[in-house]
């Protein structure tokens, strides 16, 4: 459940009401007082600022539990989460000031001219002399924002301005937010195109199945910058990583498993393809209709290319039918589709990776006594699987070494990087996926990626680091 931090601005009536009754009314109401700011204070009325946590649902009423009281006058509310995004969350500043003619005539005219010129001459300069070498555009039109959907693209802007943050603040990437006014592939695949020259690379976010697929498809070949569709590879990059250290708990080789994953979109297509890629020899997709099996023929492009796999089985079935005897359940679809009796049908130590979000496919306290590992997308239980631990090291990596695209080599190597991150002595069942904070992981992920890129000749330039 999300909790949100509300701020209310409150003036009492000492004569009608003490601050007993403010703490009585929001307990009831569902919300924790977590601090108390006293405004002005007189001793017929006072006013204070009074901070409260609440579940997102609980929220309104806590502010109408102090309307009803007699005596209080609510003076305002604030919603701190609000409060973060006025004006927005990120901003642009110079690398250096421009204090005098001189400063001028460098960073403007006349003197930008000679290093457009350069430019001109030799494009490649563009990476040394403008920002391109550190720039990554976050391209969306609001079509699949993650549990709202469809928004559009100014209402997404606030998620693509929190992950150009992310990738700032934990790996020094400069990113913009797109937000296309458009849901033509055509109109969003030129449109990238057309800005592409300024930016190292290119993020796709929130763009709805199957359009996203053709959109990164076409961009990868058509332009020699990285394109990542991060809805599908970032969370396929940390799935794996997070089932490597998984098998390791339990004894299991990735060779020798059966993995189910439920929904067959953007995100459960990239964990298919990486599973295969990482070894896996017995895969089952599942969507609303049931497996996808081997041999069948399908409209759909991706499940037609899953169905041509030798390693997707033969068995068609329901999603309850298929999982009976697996050892990994992957879900990426909606939730409370599957029960402990479920679970129990699973082969022994049983791997269960359940991210639909906020409600996983099973809930986690009905699953825990029978899961031997559990995950989930959701920060308030163990092992999240969390996009973050991807996306900025592996630009930083692909920035640094100027590669022409992402490849699945690279892909790997990010995941077995954040892998890696959870030592042999700390790796258990509630502890296979380290934390976003963690620093090792933006140097280990920047690292794999980089040797990756090199070594599957996709680097155009070899980092002082690695030489």
């Amino acid at each position: 459940m999300a909790y949100n931090s509300v701020i209310v601005r409150l003036e009492l009536d000492h004569a009608k009401v003490n601050f007993g009754d403010v703490a009585f009314a929001i307990s009831q109401a569902g919300g924790d007082i977590t601090s108390i700011d006293v405004i002005r204070a007189g001793q017929e009325n006072s006013i204070r600022d009074i901070t409260v946590s609440a579940a997102d649902t609980s929220e309104n009423g806590v502010v109408e539990a102090l309307r009803q009281l007699d005596g209080i006058r609510v003076i305002n509310t604030s919603d701190s989460t609000f409060l973060a995004h006025l004006g927005g969350k990120i901003s642009i500043q110079p690398t250096m000031p421009i204090k005098n003619r001189d400063d001028l005539s460098k960073v403007y005219t006349p003197g930008v001219a000679r290093v457009c010129a350069a430019i001109s001459e030799n494009p490649q300069k563009a990476y040394s002399l403008t920002i391109k070498r550190n720039t990554v555009a976050v391209v969306t039109d609001g079509t699949a924002v993650l549990g709202l959907g469809d928004i559009g693209p100014a209402a997404a802007a606030p998620v693509m301005e929190g992950k150009a943050m992310l990738f700032k603040q934990l790996a020094d990437v400069d990113a913009f937010p797109l937000c296309l006014a458009t849901q033509d592939t055509e109109e969003i695949i030129r449109t990238i195109k057309a800005v592409s020259p300024i930016f190292g690379g290119i993020n796709l976010e929130d763009i709805s199945s199957p359009r996203c697929f053709e959109i990164e498809t076409r961009l990868s070949e058509e332009l020699d910058i990285p394109i990542f569709h991060d809805d599908q590879h970032g969370t396929a990059v940390v799935v794996i990583a997070g089932l490597l250290n998984a098998l390791k708990v339990v004894g299991k080789q990735m060779d020798e498993i059966c993995v189910v994953v439920n929904g067959v979109g953007a995100a459960g297509v990239s964990i298919c393809k990486m599973l295969l890629a990482a070894g896996v020899k017995r895969l089952v997709p599942v969507d609303r209709e049931g497996a996808i099996v081997r041999g069948e023929r399908y409209a759909h492009p991706m499940w037609q290319w899953l169905a041509e796999q030798p390693q997707v089985e033969w068995t068609a079935g329901t999603l309850r039918e298929v999982l009976r005897g697996a050892d990994v359940f992957i879900g990426v679809s909606r939730g409370g589709l599957l029960d402990a009796e479920d679970m129990r049908g699973m082969a022994a130590d049983n791997i269960v990776f359940a991210m639909a979000n906020p409600k996983p496919e099973i809930d986690p306290e009905e699953a825990l006594p029978h899961v031997r590992v559990f995950a989930t997308g959701r920060s308030d239980y163990p092992n999240q699987i969390n996009n973050v631990l991807v996306f900025p090291g592996l630009f930083r990596g692909a920035l640094d070494c100027r590669a022409r695209r992402i490849n699945e080599p690279m892909k790997l190597a990010a995941a077995r990087a954040i892998a890696s991150v959870v030592s042999e002595k700390e790796l258990n069942e509630q502890y296979i996926i380290p934390s976003i904070f963690n620093e090792q992981v933006v140097a280990k992920v920047r690292r794999a990626v980089i040797e990756a890129a090199i070594l599957t000749g996709t680097a155009r330039r070899i980092p002082p680091d690695f030489r």
